[in-house]
Parts: structure tokens; sequence; C-alpha cells
């Protein structure tokens, strides 16, 4: 019970903490992780803050490297989707490395599809269902097969018809 509400309160402070501020250790690595790893826009905010200044995370060895979205266009139709791709190599990458991955994996998928709808909301009421069409068929691909590159132009096509 008290291991339970220590890893509760690391969560909350991860998340309230400036990102700019140095931690000290007392903050381990899985928790920081999942606290960054959540669907909720706090949590997408926190970990883009200590993207933005790794320096003050780089005693927690994160692997920040990615390919964007793998094969998947970035910018299907205009629709900016790279941010959302980061996050989600962010959250493989670092469950992986972990040896967690298959853990958390849903809950990093479901992240990725909550960035990718709240970067939909954000285009004007015309074109937006076709951002949802295509944002819930990148959430299947990486879902399903653990990686937008099984977007088929075919889907995108369909997206595109919305839009029209």
């Amino acid at each position: 019970m008290t291991r339970r509400l220590a890893l509760v309160v690391v969560l909350a402070l991860t998340l309230v903490v400036p990102a700019g501020i140095a931690r000290a250790t007392t903050l381990d690595k899985p928790a920081v992780l999942a606290g960054w790893t959540q669907p909720t826009a706090a949590s997408t905010a926190a970990w883009n803050a200590a993207r933005l200044d790794r320096e003050s995370w780089k005693s927690y060895g994160f692997d920040w490297t990615t390919d964007d979205c793998s094969a998947g266009p970035e910018r299907p139709l205009g629709f900016d989707f790279t941010l959302a791709c980061r996050h989600h190599d962010f959250g493989y990458r670092n469950y992986k490395d972990l040896g967690t991955f298959r853990a958390n994996k849903a809950r990093v998928d479901d992240t990725f599809y909550a960035d990718l709808k709240r970067g939909c909301a954000r285009y004007r009421l015309a074109v937006r269902t076709a951002c949802y069409t295509l944002a819930w068929t990148y959430y299947q691909a990486v879902h399903l097969f653990g990686s937008v590159s099984f977007v088929r132009g075919a889907d995108v096509d369909r997206a595109a018809k919305l839009m029209h």
C-alpha cells in the first residue's frame, strides 16, 4: 500500500513540477515515463516540455530518437501528426529499453490516438472529420501492427474524399 501511494505521489509530481527544473534521483525512470505516456493533454505537455529541455533529463538516459511516423506520412492531407508520432516513438523506445513494452503498449497506443485527436480538434470543422478518420487509421495501424507504416494509400484517399 505504501509503495502504491509513493508511486501516485511521484506520478503527480512529474506532471506538476515544471520540466525545466533539474530533477534529483528521487524520481525513478519508470515513474517519469509513466507520467509522460498518459492519454491526457497534461501528460503530453509535460513530455513535450521535457523533450524541449532534454539536458535536464539526461541522467535518466531516455531515448529521444524518432523516425517520426515511420514510413507513413507525417502530414497526411496536410494534417500534422508529427508530434504525436514522436511521442509514440518515445513511449515505444523507452518501454522497450526498460523491458516493459508489452505491459505498456496499449496505453502508449491510446496516448497516440488521444494526441492525434487533440491535433485534429485544431482544424476547422469542414475538414475535421477527415482528420479524425486518418487519426483512427493511424491508431489502428500502431495498435494492430505496431507501426503507421501499415497505413495504406487507400486509407488516405478515403479520408481525402471526406474533404470534398
